[in-house]
């Protein structure tokens, strides 16, 4: 994207330390490089109170080659944080030193609740008004917050990170229960978040959902926003708990690196749902790294929203015309209000990212445009949608490439998606392959050419007199395929 300056940010966790390199500032981030490497810097510290020197010689090391991977990406800013292991171990402060001078930075060591306000600031970067409360599950610590869009709780830090359970369990996860549940009955606003959402943060939940994921064969592969019952959750981390790790179906999904906290991320979240009751848990892909990079955001770049804002740098970037796809956007739904087509809010946003990439397939060859573009925006790096909303946009494009026969859909897909959704998904591309016999893949002509209501279900398609060269019967057979799908009678008009 042009006018973008890629800057990194690292994250020195008690489990991880990891490199990011962003694009630039942006609603909707996108990352360039990724890199992390499991050093384990708080394994061993509830008892020694110490970091130990093999995990800090590898963090150093991996902080040694970010320091040359962020030049080497043309970032010219580097953000550093460190979390829960450095700022509570006796050399902390030590190891703090040599991971400045190997970074070429400061590192801000973040207090627990620093660390809580990115944690639910990432919850904000990740999703639309998100209200509920954020859990982000770390090595050493566990941040809670209560979250309403913008408006958080004080938050609280506790010492139930993963590896610091683990250490502190003496690996037993039945000495862990109840050392989850002593410390997590003291936590008292837990009760607000009844009949809410838990947002699940960190690597150990991401784990469990990709796990979970994998269990229950979900036709797709992506941890954001990826929900489960309160019901549903709380028997998966029951399963996770009482089996043999490595026997559960689908854990060739997790890295053998992370498997061994699962059971202690299961504790944790099968008590925090306990106490907790909510609606829904949601996990999310996005944490501290992400909601401090959200932070340096100015206010009114902040209120965008993320999935149309990545939509539209998608079309950009592929698209022959973005001004056209956001004509689309508005003609679909114009359309959808002269045919009595009612939506929610949730699914007008559909509707129109469905509009601003419905020409990202267009250099593709032309029997794979519809696969392809299924298949692109099922897997996107989008936030701010779920599941079900991917369905909508990947078959409205599916649609809009090679027509409204189910018989080569993917069933996968459809799995993901209501009947309610499904159908809206038909409706957009049906629409969209007649608006592109009139348009060429160019702006200029769709707010020229619209649809009127003109008996019970009798529409027209009014096309000025000067545009009825575009006439033809390549036309006019989408738009028979269109009536048939609405059950309604079209005709066109010259006006």
């Amino acid at each position: 994207m042009p006018h973008r300056t890629p800057l990194s940010i690292v994250d020195i966790g008690s489990n991880s330390v990891r490199l990011v390199v962003y694009e630039g500032l942006s609603r909707s981030p996108t990352v360039l490089f990724n890199e992390k490497v499991l050093c384990g810097l708080g394994r061993g510290l509830a008892t020694t109170g110490r970091l130990d020197q093999q995990a800090v010689d590898c963090a150093i090391a991996a902080l040694t080659r970010y320091r040359a991977l962020s030049e080497q990406a043309g970032a010219e800013r580097v953000h550093a944080i460190a979390t829960a292991a450095a700022r509570e171990a006796d050399n902390g402060n030590e190891f703090i030193k040599r991971a400045n001078a190997a970074l070429g930075v400061e590192v801000h060591v973040l207090s627990g609740r620093e660390e809580a306000y990115y944690a639910a600031m990432g919850v904000n970067c990740g999703f639309s008004d998100p209200d509920g409360i954020s859990g982000d599950l770390g090595g050493g610590s566990l941040e809670l917050v209560d979250v309403h869009g913008e408006n958080f709780g004080s938050g609280i830090t506790v010492p139930l990170g993963g590896l610091r359970l683990q250490d502190m369990a003496g690996g037993s996860v039945r000495k862990a229960r109840k050392i989850a549940r002593n410390i997590l009955t003291d936590v008292d606003f837990l009760q607000d978040g009844k009949k809410r959402t838990f947002y699940a943060v960190g690597g150990t939940w991401r784990s469990l959902a990709r796990l979970h994921i994998g269990y229950k064969n979900h036709p797709l592969h992506v941890t954001h926003n990826y929900q489960m019952s309160a019901a549903q959750a709380k028997k998966f981390c029951k399963l996770v708990v009482n089996s043999k790790i490595d026997t559960i179906s689908g854990i060739e999904t997790v890295s053998a690196n992370r498997r061994q906290l699962l059971p202690f991320g299961a504790v944790v979240l099968d008590e925090l749902l306990t106490l907790m009751k909510p609606k829904n848990i949601v996990v999310s892909a996005l944490g501290v790294r992400e909601g401090y990079l959200y932070s340096l955001l100015d206010d009114e770049t902040r209120h965008q929203d993320p999935l149309i804002v990545a939509c539209e740098e998608l079309s950009r970037l592929r698209s022959r015309s973005p001004q056209h796809a956001h004509e689309l956007a508005d003609w679909t739904g114009r359309a959808f209000k002269v045919f009595g087509i009612r939506e929610t809010e949730y699914e007008s946003r559909l509707r129109v990212a469905s509009c601003l990439l419905a020409d990202i397939g267009w250099r593709a060859h032309p029997e794979y445009r519809g696969k392809q573009s299924l298949n692109i925006i099922s897997n996107a790096a989008f936030i701010g949608i779920d599941h079900p909303g991917r369905a909508y946009l990947a078959l409205a494009n599916y649609y809009r490439h090679e027509g409204l026969l189910e018989a080569n859909v993917s069933p996968a897909i459809h799995q993901l998606a209501t009947t309610r959704i499904a159908w809206r998904a038909r409706a957009v591309g049906a629409l969209l392959r007649v608006a592109y016999q009139y348009s060429a893949s160019m702006p200029g002509k769709m707010g020229q050419i619209e649809f009127s209501k003109i008996g019970r279900r009798r529409f027209t398609l009014d096309i000025p007199a000067e545009l009825d060269v575009f006439l033809g019967e390549r036309p006019g057979r989408r738009l028979r395929q269109l009536a048939k799908l609405l059950d309604v009678d079209i005709q066109v008009r010259v006006v």
